[in-house]
């Protein structure tokens, strides 16, 4: 069965159409020439809280997409309010994600480390923030698809994990 991956661009000028969406662009590709069969679902937002939340939660609760990664509105700009509205759907977050995601951003920018993306879930959805800038999102994209189908497979019930005593 295909993984559903939502990609989300949430930025005012690319919602305008004043700017390309090249940060989408870059999860898109990492995402089509890593996962098989992955099937993407394109949106772009304003940087507004409840058109973002309502997305998400679209995406999570009538979609039944498995990943949601969003793009953008992570840093620290008055209108950059991502990880709000993330913080406001999610049940549970996963820091090793947001961890890992910075730590390698931070191998190629210091400034990495001002992110304040967010990695959760919601019900059996992933849902993960990357910055916009189209290296940023490339190499969050990477970060994220080495866990990607075990995520999916761990919300999903499909795994099991064996203790030895």
């Amino acid at each position: 069965m295909p993984i559903r991956v939502g990609v989300l661009t949430i930025s005012d000028r690319v919602s305008r159409g004043e700017m390309a969406d090249t940060g989408g662009d870059e999860v898109v590709n990492v995402l089509r020439r890593t996962v098989e069969g992955v099937d993407i679902t394109r949106a772009t937002v304003a940087d507004e809280l409840e058109d973002i939340r309502r997305i998400l939660i679209g995406w999570s609760d009538v979609e039944h997409l498995d990943a949601v990664v969003t793009t953008g509105g992570t840093g620290l700009g008055p209108r950059d309010i991502t990880p709000q509205a993330t913080e406001a759907v999610i049940s549970g977050r996963i820091p090793g994600i947001e961890e890992s995601i910075r730590q390698r951003g931070m191998e190629h920018i210091a400034t990495a480390m001002l992110s304040r993306g967010v990695a959760g879930f919601r019900n059996q959805t992933l849902i993960v923030n990357l910055a916009g800038s189209p290296n940023a999102a490339r190499e969050g994209a990477e970060v994220i698809v080495s866990v990607l189908t075990h995520a999916v497979d761990l919300l999903h019930g499909r795994t099991r994990h064996s203790h030895s005593t």
